[in-house]
């Protein structure tokens, strides 16, 4: 067989030779199945037979040895994979990760004995079943999440979308990972904002563009304080303007219903995402806005870009949806209604829209801008 005297000889060899000759002969042979590159089926039979027979008998050492050499062979049955996974010990998570393909019934063998890292690498794999994927959703574990969120061949719909979701809430890890996926809808992961990088926060609030919500529980009380819109602006200008941070803190407690650690958070927040939700919101102009954000954001080079993405956003997001994005925040509403037809977002990014209907390239926009931000600049210094 492959290479090697007829298998009554190994045989023999097994029987008599004593320990020491078991492991020469399961190392030799691992290694002439794995050089022989896809074994018939015949030759897969009889060497299945003949390892079943080497390796309970090899010392620990060759046992480790030849189920990684094994473990880089081209083609292994559900029964050596069985014998590479029971043998290789340390090596096992390279095999699982490397291994061009591993059968359903090995994947779910090691879900079942609830090996964490082996689960997790397994998680990352391309070529997961259903009914492994189910398994591996129901494992309570934040190693095996993060794997299953970064794989980008696990697609985020029904179950599956909505055990990422709340696992996002748990684990900003999770949350980066969905933050970057295209196929993700970014809206999900409101209340995981604050755990979120400046660009990944500004994901969050622009998959809100063009899309109805559901009615947020804070809207009534936005109402009652919109009357006051013109004041609400000036005095967080004028704050900001001053410094006062702590006392920013304090307005934004009073009238958002937020705890004052979350509202230090936003307060101190130099980007201006958090504070931009808060004031379009209650309702807040862009350029009633961008005045308050001139003044709370800390930007150099990158500044008037930021701006623009402030002033496109207060035009394509509705006060409604930041309503419902502060009510995210506040633990009121089930995020998961927005994945229902209506509230999908009805408009999307397309890459033959030309650059020129952009808002952020808009002339005018861009002037308006540069004078705000003179008059911060003066009134700052």
């Amino acid at each position: 067989m492959l290479g090697f005297q007829p298998y009554e000889t190994f045989q023999l060899l097994i029987e008599t030779g004593g320990v020491d000759r078991t492991n020469t002969l399961l190392i030799a042979a691992c290694d002439a199945y794995t050089r022989r590159g896809k074994a018939t089926a015949p030759e897969m039979e009889q060497f299945e037979a003949l390892a079943s027979r080497l390796f309970p008998i090899a010392g620990p050492q060759a046992k480790a040895k030849g189920a990684a050499i094994l473990g880089r062979a081209d083609l292994l049955s559900p029964a050596l994979e069985r014998l590479v996974v029971d043998n290789i010990g340390e090596d096992l998570n390279t095999f699982l990760s490397s291994a061009n393909e591993l059968s359903e019934a090995t994947m779910l063998g090691i879900v079942a004995r609830y090996d964490v890292p082996a689960a997790a690498t397994i998680a990352a794999r391309a070529d997961l079943s259903n009914v492994v994927l189910a398994k591996l959703f129901q494992m309570n574990s934040r190693k095996v999440y993060r794997a299953l969120a970064a794989n980008t061949h696990v697609v985020p719909r029904g179950a599956y979308l909505s055990a990422l979701a709340r696992s996002a809430q748990m684990d900003h890890m999770v949350a980066e990972s969905l933050a970057k996926r295209s196929d993700f809808d970014a809206a999900l992961l409101a209340p995981a904002f604050f755990d979120l990088s400046d660009t990944d926060r500004l994901k969050v609030i622009q998959a809100f563009a063009h899309r109805e919500t559901p009615v947020a529980p804070i809207k009534k009380t936005i109402e009652q304080l919109t009357l006051a819109n013109a004041e609400l602006t000036r005095a967080l200008m004028k704050l900001y303007s001053e410094n006062r941070r702590p006392e920013v803190t304090k307005l934004l407690s009073q009238i958002t219903g937020l705890d004052e650690v979350r509202c230090g958070q936003i307060a101190h927040d130099v980007t201006g995402a958090a504070l931009f939700v808060i004031l379009r919101a209650f309702g807040c102009s862009a350029y009633d806005g961008l005045k308050v954000l001139i003044h709370a954001t800390s930007h150099d080079a990158d500044r008037s870009r930021a701006l623009a993405d402030f002033a496109t956003m207060f035009g394509n997001v509705t006060p409604d949806s930041m309503a419902y994005l502060m009510s995210a925040w506040r633990g009121e509403v089930n995020l998961l209604e927005l994945a229902k037809p209506e509230y999908k977002p009805f408009t999307e990014t397309s890459r033959r829209t030309p650059s020129s209907l952009a808002p952020a390239h808009n002339p005018v926009v861009e002037q308006a801008i540069e004078a705000l931000a003179r008059i911060g600049i003066k009134r700052a210094s």
